[in-house]
C-alpha cells in the first residue's frame, strides 16, 4: 500500500536538528513521566509479571497451604511441617524493534509516525525502568542500523528516545524480517518485543510466528491521520518511499471512498497476519493536536486485555 504525506520542507542543518531533537526529548520526558507515574505504572506491572519464580525462604505450614510446597528436609530436621516460599522474578527485558523506513517520517497529524513511536517508547520505557526492568532498541529500514543493548535507567531510556527521533534509515523501504530476526536471536532470555511500524509492507507472517515462539512479540501499528480520517481537501502529496508526487482530491466523494476502502483492506490484512502469527496488536492513531494521552489510552486498553486473559487462564 502506498502512503502519501505533505511535501516536506528543506531539512534543517545537522546542528539545528540535533538541538531540536534534544529539546523534544526533554518535552517528551516531562509529559511521559507524569503519565507513567499517574496512569501507566500499575497497569504495566500487573500485565508483565516476570520470567518466573525463585526461592525466598521457608515458613511454618498453615492450614490451606499446598502440600506440594512442603520442604521435607526442614520438616524432618525441626519436627514440624514447613513450606517453601517463592517470590516472583520481577526483572524483565523490553525491546523496541523500530521501523526506520521513509514512510515513518510521513503524516498529516500532530506528529510524524517516527515522533509518535518515540513517545510510545518513552511511555513504555519509563514504565519498564520504574519496575527495574531493562530496555533495549533494534532499529532499521532495509537492514538493521541501530542496536542498543538492554539496560536499566531513565537516562538509558531517554537515549533510546533520542535515537528514535534522530536516526534515519539508510534505505527508503523496510525489512521487518531483519528487525524481528535480530531481536529474537540476540536476546538470550525471553523478552517482551514491541515491533513498531506502520506495517504498510504487511506480511512476514513466518518471521512473526517464529519471533512469537521465542519472545512475547507485540505489534504496534501506527495509523496516520489520513488513514483514519483523511482531510476533505485538495493536497499536494508525495510518496515518501518512492518519491512520486501528485495532487490528490480527498474532497471528491469517489476518491475518498476508494481511499478509505484501500485503508480498510490494509488494516484487515494486517489483522489477519497478526492473528495467524498469534501476536497482539496495539493500534495507535496519530492525533490531530499534540496529546500524549492518545498513545497512553491504547496502551491501557492493551494492559486490560492482557489482564483479562490472565484471569481467564
Amino acid at each position: 500500500m502506498t502512503l502519501f504525506h505533505r511535501q516536506p520542507a528543506e531539512p534543517p542543518a545537522a546542528a539545528e536538528r540535533l538541538a531540536d531533537v534534544l529539546a523534544e526529548v526533554r518535552r517528551i520526558e516531562v509529559q511521559s513521566s507524569r503519565l507513567v507515574t499517574d496512569v501507566l505504572a500499575g497497569g504495566y506491572r500487573s500485565t508483565f509479571r516476570g520470567a518466573g519464580v525463585e526461592f525466598a525462604d521457608v515458613r511454618e505450614y498453615v492450614e490451606g497451604d499446598d502440600p506440594r510446597s512442603v520442604d521435607w528436609n526442614v520438616t524432618a530436621r525441626i519436627g514440624r511441617p514447613f513450606v517453601k516460599r517463592f517470590v516472583e522474578e520481577r526483572e524483565l527485558t523490553v525491546v523496541f524493534a523500530l521501523d526506520l523506513s521513509a514512510s515513518m517520517q510521513a503524516g498529516f497529524g500532530a506528529w510524524s509516525l517516527a515522533q509518535t513511536a518515540a513517545r510510545f517508547c518513552a511511555l513504555l520505557g519509563l514504565a519498564a525502568i520504574a519496575n527495574n526492568d531493562r530496555v533495549g532498541l533494534v532499529a532499521g529500514s532495509s537492514a538493521v542500523e541501530r542496536f542498543v543493548l538492554p539496560r536499566k535507567g531513565a537516562g538509558h531510556v531517554l537515549r533510546i528516545v533520542r535515537d528514535c527521533l534522530l536516526v534515519r534509515g539508510r534505505a527508503t523501504t523496510t525489512n521487518l524480517r531483519a528487525l524481528v530476526a535480530l531481536a529474537s536471536s540476540s536476546l538470550r532470555r525471553r523478552a517482551v518485543v514491541f515491533l513498531i511500524s506502520d506495517f504498510l509492507d504487511i506480511g512476514h507472517e513466518h518471521e512473526l510466528r517464529l519471533g512469537a515462539r521465542r519472545h512475547d512479540l507485540v505489534a504496534v501499528r501506527l495509523s496516520p491521520r489520513e488513514l483514519v480520517d483523511p482531510p476533505a481537501a485538495l493536497l499536494r502529496v508525495r510518496d515518501p518511499e518512492h518519491g512520486l508526487a501528485q495532487l490528490v482530491d480527498l474532497g471528491d466523494a469517489r476518491v475518498r471512498a476508494a481511499w478509505l476502502q484501500r485503508c480498510a483492506l490494509w488494516r484487515a490484512r494486517g489483522d489477519e497476519v497478526f492473528g495467524r502469527a498469534h501476536i497482539d496488536c496495539i493500534d495507535i492513531a496519530i492525533p490531530v493536536v499534540p496529546d500524549v494521552t492518545a498513545i497512553a489510552r491504547p496502551l491501557l486498553r492493551f494492559f486490560k486485555k492482557r489482564e483479562l486473559r490472565q484471569v481467564k487462564r
